[in-house]
């Protein structure tokens, strides 16, 4: 069997000095092109975890491997995030003061794409969520959905091979979050990104091939629902 894209054994994150285990002995696998929820009350740990496979914080204790790359060792990790990872948060995020296909086309600054061939890329990303009539608007003429979609353009941009989305539905209406999971379900199938999403959302579990469930930085519950 293949390795597992991500994969972590005994991981562990504090702060505080050490006082709070945010992250506290995880042990985890996830399959190349799974959907996986992680669910469980605010304050167990489910940002942090996040937010260490993403390489925003560094663990303080354990193995953790994504997409082939040993995260306690690795140095260069603003390049593992540009290229392996795409992160949707609750908070879209976007520069006000870009449109959104100039929004979509950030990650691309940095790469070795001519400016003509970024913006190309920009443009075939915000057809992908259906937002070619609004690539000359601004975040603030946009309604949420519409901003959360120019966000997960952004994410999906530089063909991450793991997306990871925190709470993407959480500031939505029911009718909106529900377009913005199917719009993230079928970008996973079609491109066969694994999606890990935090959300609290109970239609992210009805959906995912698995739900983790945290409690007081652990992994409680493991299923198949």
């Amino acid at each position: 069997m293949s390795e597992p894209i991500i994969r972590a054994r005994g991981l562990g994150k504090a702060f505080e000095s050490g006082r709070v285990r945010a992250v506290d002995d995880v042990d985890l696998d996830i399959e190349a092109g799974e959907l996986v929820a992680i669910v469980g009350p605010s304050g167990c740990g489910k940002s942090t975890l996040l937010n260490l496979i993403a390489a925003l914080d560094r663990p303080d204790a354990g193995e953790l491997t994504v997409a082939g790359h040993d995260l306690m060792r690795r140095r260069d990790l603003d390049h593992y995030r540009a290229r392996d990872i795409g992160l949707v948060f609750q908070l879209d995020n976007l520069v006000p003061s870009l449109s959104a296909i100039e929004n979509v086309e950030v990650p691309l600054f940095g790469t070795v794409r001519p400016a003509r061939r970024r913006r190309a890329v920009a443009t075939a990303q915000l057809a992908s969520v259906s937002l070619s009539e609004r690539a000359r608007s601004h975040p603030p003429q946009l309604s949420g959905g519409e901003r959360q979609r120019v966000a997960i353009a952004r994410a999906l941009v530089n063909e991450p091979t793991i997306v990871l989305a925190d709470e993407p539905t959480g500031r939505l209406d029911s009718h909106t979050g529900a377009l913005v999971l199917d719009l993230l379900d079928r970008l996973r199938r079609e491109r066969g990104v694994t999606l890990v999403v935090v959300s609290h959302d109970a239609r992210v579990s009805a959906r995912a091939d698995r739900v983790l469930r945290m409690l007081d930085g652990r992994i409680a519950i493991g299923d198949g629902s």
